[in-house]
């Protein structure tokens, strides 16, 4: 925040069981202080298999742990109004809870199909941020980075379930995901095909659409990628 004067910043995805309300709201109070108000709390409840893994049996429960937080929120010293708080949602459930309880959602992961549900759902007014993984690249390359990125995905049921609800198949979620569904989740190709892939989402109900650049190097920054796309994206 303090490289940037206009920009929303935004979390994606604020992990609930690993931060309390009180001192999310504190963080997000000192933030918005010093930098102004434009920082945006993307909220999540993670996945059984991540939060287990370190205690079993710590994640149950997740749609009564996200409504606890956000009373968590309200109730702090300082509190996260609902204007400058979106959930991770999926199912219709949570993302009922972000039309009621905060700005709006940010689903992660998700086709253009989600998003149509998403503004379904939510109506109107709220905000709908979905995020789209993208590959600049054709061919075996931009398939193979796409596919190496949902990996790991693809083995955690938030969103299995989701896809089901869909209509996709068990088999579509197996064996690093048929290419039907790496084709619905993921953009590549070239910069037509993710602009083309960025409209659906927009012609679907999303207000903006959070990309993010997948290369060879997972842990650098695509400072190509961003230049070439952003040409593209905003004309």
């Amino acid at each position: 925040m303090a490289a940037t004067k206009t920009a929303t910043i935004a979390t994606g995805i604020l992990n609930l069981w690993m931060h309390s309300a009180e001192e999310t709201a504190g963080s997000h109070a000192r933030l918005t202080a010093a930098h102004g108000d434009r920082f945006l709390v993307g909220i999540g409840v993670s996945h059984a298999p991540l939060i287990d893994a370190g205690e079993p049996g710590r994640y149950r429960q997740p749609l009564a742990a996200m409504k606890s937080f956000l009373d968590g929120l309200d109730a702090a010293p300082t509190p996260l109004s609902p204007a400058n708080r979106v959930l991770a949602a999926l199912g219709p459930k949570m993302l009922e809870l972000s039309r009621t309880s905060t700005a709006g959602a940010h689903p992660y992961f998700s086709p253009p199909e989600h998003t149509a549900f998403s503004r379904q759902v939510l109506g109107a007014a709220p905000l709908l941020v979905p995020e789209i993984a993208v590959a600049l690249a054709a061919g075996a390359e931009g398939m193979g980075h796409a596919r190496d990125y949902a990996k790991l995905y693809l083995r955690l049921p938030n969103y299995t379930n989701n896809f089901l609800r869909l209509g996709f198949e068990e088999s579509d979620c197996k064996d690093g995901g048929s290419d039907r569904l790496i084709d619905a989740i993921i953009a590549w190709g070239d910069l037509n095909a993710i602009r083309n892939r960025v409209r659906a989402h927009h012609a679907a109900g999303a207000d903006h659409v959070c990309i993010q650049v997948l290369t060879a190097d997972p842990k650098g920054l695509p400072m190509r990628e961003w230049r070439e796309l952003a040409a593209a994206l905003l004309h």
